[in-house]
């Protein structure tokens, strides 16, 4: 009985290892997506890789985009700051009129 015990117990451990993986959302997900097409695709597992290949493309896509997005608003930032700047150092050399445009 006590080996009934242990195959129970691994099963319990690779069943975590699966969801911390993020295995079981992706499969569910699949399969959801599969139980709501309209009309059921001819082959199932096609459809299931094509799904799961773009489920994992996208989550390294979506990282990528993401570090990109905060990089380039660190960007803005410091290229805000330095025209800030800039303006400042302008005023002081040249007086600018009330409309904006630069005094003759």
């Amino acid at each position: 009985m006590a080996h009934h015990r242990a195959s129970d117990t691994k099963r319990e451990q690779f069943r975590r290892y699966l969801e911390k993986a993020g295995v079981v959302d992706s499969l569910t997900s699949v399969l959801v997506a599969l139980y709501e097409q309209p009309e059921r695709p001819n082959n199932a597992l096609e459809f299931v890789k094509q799904h799961l290949g773009a489920a994992g493309q996208t989550s390294a896509d979506t990282e990528a985009l993401q570090q990109e997005v905060i990089d380039l608003r660190q960007r803005c930032a410091r290229l805000a700051e330095e025209n800030k700047d800039l303006k400042t150092r302008l005023q002081r050399h040249e007086p600018v009129s009330e409309d904006g445009a630069t005094a003759e």
